[in-house]
């Protein structure tokens, strides 16, 4: 099956400036998140933090009692409309509503990670206390694979390498501003022409002849990147609007890893007391592209606020964003599948779900229909 990538016109905030805000350096070097809603974590900070804060370190349930459920999923083969798989952490499986003449919707994977242990080599990094609920080869064909930024948990090379020789080399990939060298560079055979890179803003159309198309813009977040201590920042993290074509289909939007607002104390949750605004560019990406069907928003690796706030959003930021987007219905991810190294000493694994409820019920939102989690493998669809 052929797919063709046509670059549309970007539509852009009004904040917009040339060169980016984000950008470091004319042509770009490294990226930085330009808000005030960010503040950088230095090593010093780390280190403070790690060994000089209270920890609240609690064991993975043994008898998995509080956690998330796990299901082999049927991928809504006999549900009609926009469907996404959680396959756990931030690994979705999207399909496409599917028209008249076709067999089934463009299908695209998002973060695609099946890996135990996600990190360099697979011998260091956290490893899935939550298993995944299929295999690879359970996995239906895809036509494309969407990429948030080039932290392990989200760009595994032992998967894609798996994706790509499956699909003999053409699987298309979308990924910010220099991932596409990290992609070429994994020796997992993607090819250069197979990888389409983009700035924030920018938006291709992807059709899959003979199934659907769809447009892919690559929007912001408030995050950081770097696969080594010696390229942090070096490439661009971002967020994702799907949009059905013609215009006038189901959106959804997926959040990737994204802080909202950076906080001072542990002890604050949320962005409700910063001493700054949060991020604005989620109430962008919802003037400019919303209202979203589906938003797929992190919940969880949210601990300690002080050093992980700017990066790692709260179920409380999340419902924020889900207003900010303009959301319709949004889904929790982000949770439930590895602890984070810093987190792991901070937060029960527990937490996010019961905390992101609570902050849905606090804002007046009906859960279960505007507000929701899933089980890993079930497929939500709207």
């Amino acid at each position: 099956m052929s797919t063709t990538v046509t670059p549309l016109p970007p539509r852009r905030p009004d904040s917009y400036r040339t060169p980016p805000a984000h950008h470091v350096g004319d042509p770009p070097t490294s990226f930085r998140n330009p808000w005030l809603s960010y503040s950088n974590t230095t090593v010093n900070k780390i280190i403070k933090t790690r060994f000089g804060s209270a920890k609240n370190f609690v064991a993975v349930p043994a008898d998995r009692v509080g956690l998330v459920e796990v299901r082999q999923p049927d991928f809504g083969v006999h549900k009609d409309g926009l469907k996404a798989t959680w396959i756990g952490h931030a690994s979705f499986l999207i399909e496409t509503p599917k028209v008249e003449g076709a067999k089934r919707g463009m299908r695209i994977l998002l973060d695609p990670v099946w890996s135990e242990r996600m990190g360099p080599y697979g011998m260091v990094g956290p490893v899935r206390f939550t298993p995944t609920p299929c295999s690879l080869d359970d996995l239906p064909d895809v036509d494309a694979v969407c990429i948030s930024h080039d932290h392990y948990d989200h760009l595994d090379s032992d998967t894609l390498r798996k994706l790509n020789m499956r699909h003999n080399g053409r699987l298309k990939y979308f990924c910010g501003l220099g991932v596409k060298a990290v992609l070429t560079g994994l020796g997992v055979g993607i090819r250069a022409e197979q990888v389409t890179e983009m700035d924030w803003w920018d938006t291709v159309r992807v059709e899959a002849h003979g199934i659907n198309s769809a447009d892919l813009v690559c929007t912001p977040a408030q995050h950081r990147s770097g696969r080594t201590p010696w390229n942090f920042d070096g490439t661009l993290w971002c967020s994702w609007a799907i949009s059905e074509v013609p215009e006038g289909g189901k959106k959804l939007f997926f959040a990737g890893d994204t802080g909202y607002c950076h906080v001072t104390s542990d002890d604050e949750p949320s962005h409700h007391n910063a001493p700054h605004p949060p991020c604005p560019a989620f109430a962008e990406i919802g003037e400019l592209y919303g209202p979203f069907d589906l938003a797929l928003l992190p919940i969880g690796c949210f601990s300690p606020r002080s050093l992980l706030s700017g990066q790692h959003s709260s179920p409380d930021d999340s419902i924020a964003i889900h207003i900010d987007v303009r959301s319709k219905k949004s889904i929790g991810m982000h949770y439930g599948t590895i602890r984070g190294g810093i987190s792991i000493n901070y937060e029960p694994v527990t937490e996010p779900a019961q905390r992101f409820k609570k902050a849905a019920e606090a804002e007046g939102l009906h859960w279960g229909t505007e507000i929701g989690l899933c089980d890993i493998g079930e497929t939500v669809t709207v």
